[in-house]
């Protein structure tokens, strides 16, 4: 069950751009990183970290870039990759992390 500013955010997104994937009226995940990164971005968001409208304006241009870069073959789309893209820069234009320290960490978590 969404809690209501996750409804909220969800209820934003909806038949726009950055519409995230629904099956059956409910939010998909394919794997836990995906449902982790979503929680974490609307988690920031509520918060008062960012403002959630950041976010998402981070979220479109991180969609529409991707779509330019893939103009014909969109075989490797996966919208939780731009999500989490989106939310790296969130994270980094709010100064919560240090580019070298996102960097580390992501470095740390495939090494291990």
């Amino acid at each position: 069950m969404l809690t209501a500013f996750e409804q909220f955010a969800v209820t934003e997104m909806m038949g726009k751009p950055d519409t995230p994937p629904r099956a059956n009226g409910t939010l998909c995940f394919g794997n836990d990183w995906e449902r982790t990164a979503f929680g974490v971005a609307l988690a920031l968001a509520k918060n008062g970290y960012f403002e959630w409208d950041d976010f998402r304006d981070e979220l479109i241009a991180e969609i529409g870039g991707w779509e330019a870069d893939h103009p014909v073959d969109r075989s490797s789309w996966n919208y939780y990759e731009r999500w989490l893209a989106a939310l790296e820069k969130a994270v980094v234009k709010t100064g919560l992390l240090d580019p070298a320290d996102l960097a580390a960490a992501f470095a740390e978590q495939h090494a291990g």
